[in-house]
């Protein structure tokens, strides 16, 4: 088995490529979004700035009071459960993520070897002849058909 073939039969590989390709691909959406979103901050961090301010003041002695009231009514014997179930979902959302990108990957890792391919056997055919420039010869003269008395 060669090194490529084992490469190309790793899923990890094809999750890195997939992890890649996506990468890629939302790096390419940034400077759109950066532009689109950046008058909408500004706009939004004037108008907003003295909503805040009494938002803050308004809510923060509400929160104490919420806070309060979920201390009395969380007992400590339920953490540990509640943990395990959110430990396992994130395990099974984590491992559907991977096999997306794994399917990803593999698309990318066979579009590039089809390409490599590709590139490789343009290179290996024969190269068309190239056709000679031959001199260009005089094309013969018509003879008249008068002949000279003598």
């Amino acid at each position: 088995m060669t090194l490529a073939s084992s490469l190309r039969e790793n899923k990890a590989v094809y999750a890195v490529a997939g992890a890649g390709d996506l990468a890629v691909e939302k790096l390419r959406e940034v400077p759109e979004q950066v532009t689109r979103y950046q008058g909408k901050a500004r706009e939004a961090a004037s108008r907003y700035q003295g909503e805040v301010r009494e938002t803050v003041e308004r809510y923060r002695g509400e929160v104490r009071r919420t806070v309060d009231r979920y201390r009395e009514e969380v007992d400590a014997k339920d953490l540990p459960g509640a943990a395990v179930a959110y430990v396992t979902h994130v395990g099974t959302r984590t491992v559907e993520f991977i096999d997306e990108l794994t399917e990803r990957g593999k698309r990318v890792v066979h579009r590039e070897a089809a390409e490599a391919a590709a590139i490789a056997e343009a290179d290996a055919a024969p190269a068309p002849k190239a056709r000679v420039a031959q001199p260009r010869r005089p094309a013969p003269q018509a003879r008249s058909a008068k002949k000279s008395d003598a």
